[in-house]
């Protein structure tokens, strides 16, 4: 049938133009130190996709827990996927943990600003970066004392 419009073209249409640009796709990973998060990340994409933080590098640092992303494009049978893992160095390794989750829903609760900020302009840009974090994967000790 020639010309034919309804939702299912729609859908094709959706479908096509997200194959052609690609997906994006955020995560952060939280945990201590040694916990095996370089290692999951790395194996779960089947690529170097992260490096883990030099030991004694989080230790020497201030009390502060410092938040870096790393951005790789993944391309598989033609589809591309942006990839950003954020890890949280640092997280759990002080003495005194009582406020370690603040940096962490801070950072979340701005790339979501952001993004809403961005999104609801009038004159916004064609394609909006999303830094927003889709998926964060919580490590915890095998010691059961979390």
């Amino acid at each position: 049938m020639l010309g034919y419009v309804g939702i299912e073209a729609v859908l094709d249409q959706l479908k096509i133009k997200a194959m052609k640009m690609g997906f994006e796709f955020n995560i952060m990973v939280v945990g201590q130190s040694g916990l095996g998060k370089s290692t999951m990340v790395n194996t779960l994409f089947k690529s170097k996709v992260w490096k883990s933080t030099p030991p004694g590098l989080v230790g020497t640092t201030a009390q502060t827990l410092q938040l870096h992303s790393v951005t790789h494009v993944i391309e598989e049978k033609g589809v591309k996927l942006k990839l950003t893992v954020t890890d949280t160095p640092g997280f759990g390794d002080q003495i005194n943990n009582d406020k370690c989750w603040d940096p962490i829903l801070s950072y979340i609760n701005e790339q979501y600003e952001r993004y809403l900020q961005e999104e609801i302009l009038i004159t916004r840009q064609r394609h909006i970066p999303d830094t927003r974090v889709h998926c964060c994967v919580y490590f915890v000790p095998p010691t059961g004392h979390w």
